[in-house]
């Protein structure tokens, strides 16, 4: 998998948007910082569906560089009071990633902001340790909230669809490790891997959201999308793989909603309405996905009201793909 051209002391990227809290809605800048990548892309494949590694440094950046590139997407922050979210496209908590010096500065200078309310840092449940947290806290005093990527409740679709090398009960190991050093806990769920159909899908990921709720005050639903180098674009240019209907994530999040009022479900639509993001019809891609979004922050399910004749296909889609031995049945 090609890399990208990139400098050591600038981030993949950083932008700002809205986030929803258990208390509101709350301004936020969101930051993706280049580190050597995710060791289990480098070291095990990764997942089936993420191309991040191709945005990772071919060689570990320095503590200095990493700082650096913090500092750079904090210049994008909004204005007054915000909550900052740290991706790596790997896990924030690995000092294999993260050095340990470039981790403490970050939160350092996090916690010296007066404007930062809130801290959201991902990461894999294996680095989420007694350790790792207390030293986190040690150096921070925000709210700090551990965000883990469990993608689904069922290990079978976790391990064999995905290739996530975890199990469920990890997920709630971590969780449990967080809780007690009063952060918060948010999961994102993946809403259709490759080899399960647009039911299939659908199930999964509303029982997912079912199980995780126990365990996370926050879940956030990832529509799967295409990205290069990976298994799912593979299976996808030999026409083997289509992404999810807007239609299933709004059905998933009104079902899911509608189940339990207090839980706080978002999503945001990645590359809706191309044919390598989750899609419709192309008529109505747009008002869907505004929809989904307006959902996010109101959490009012009447926002989900959107019409168009496809709903129908994606109705008889969900219907037959069961039967169909795994074929999609629409592009």
């Amino acid at each position: 998998m090609k890399r990208k051209i990139y400098s050591p002391d600038k981030p993949v990227a950083a932008w700002s948007s809205l986030d929803r809290l258990s208390d509101g809605v709350i301004p936020s800048l969101t930051m993706v910082l280049r580190t050597y990548g995710c060791y289990w892309s480098r070291n095990h494949q990764g997942c089936t569906m993420c191309g991040f590694i191709r945005d990772s440094a071919p060689v570990p950046p320095s503590p200095d560089d990493l700082v650096a590139q913090f500092r750079d997407a904090m210049t994008r922050r909004p204005d007054g009071e915000f909550m900052v979210k740290i991706f790596t496209s790997g896990s924030f908590l690995d000092a294999g990633e993260m050095p340990l010096e470039a981790r403490s500065a970050i939160l350092g200078e996090l916690d010296e902001n007066p404007d930062v309310k809130k801290v959201l840092l991902e990461t894999r449940p294996e680095f989420v340790t007694q350790e790792t947290i207390a030293a986190c806290k040690s150096v921070i005093r925000k709210k700090l909230e551990i965000a883990v990527g469990v993608e689904t409740s069922s290990d079978d679709i976790r391990l064999d669809c995905i290739n996530k090398g975890f199990l469920f009960r990890n997920f709630i190991h971590a969780s449990e490790i967080a809780h007690q050093h009063g952060s918060s806990v948010k999961a994102y769920l993946l809403l259709k891997p490759p080899f399960l159909s647009e039911g299939a899908a659908i199930r999964d990921t509303i029982k997912s959201v079912r199980d995780v709720s126990a365990y996370a005050e926050t879940i956030s639903i990832n529509l799967c999308n295409v990205q290069k180098g990976t298994l799912v674009e593979k299976l996808w240019r030999r026409g083997d793989y289509r992404p999810p209907w807007l239609w299933s994530a709004i059905e998933v999040l009104r079902r899911a909603k509608t189940e339990d009022p207090d839980a706080i479900i978002t999503s945001d639509p990645v590359g809706a309405g191309s044919r390598h993001g989750p899609h419709n019809c192309g008529r109505c891609d747009r008002d869907a996905a505004d929809a989904i979004r307006r959902f996010s922050l109101s959490q009012d399910t009447g926002e989900l009201e959107v019409e168009c004749d496809c709903i129908s296909l994606w109705q008889k889609v969900v219907e037959l793909e069961d039967v169909s031995y795994g074929a999609p049945l629409s592009r």
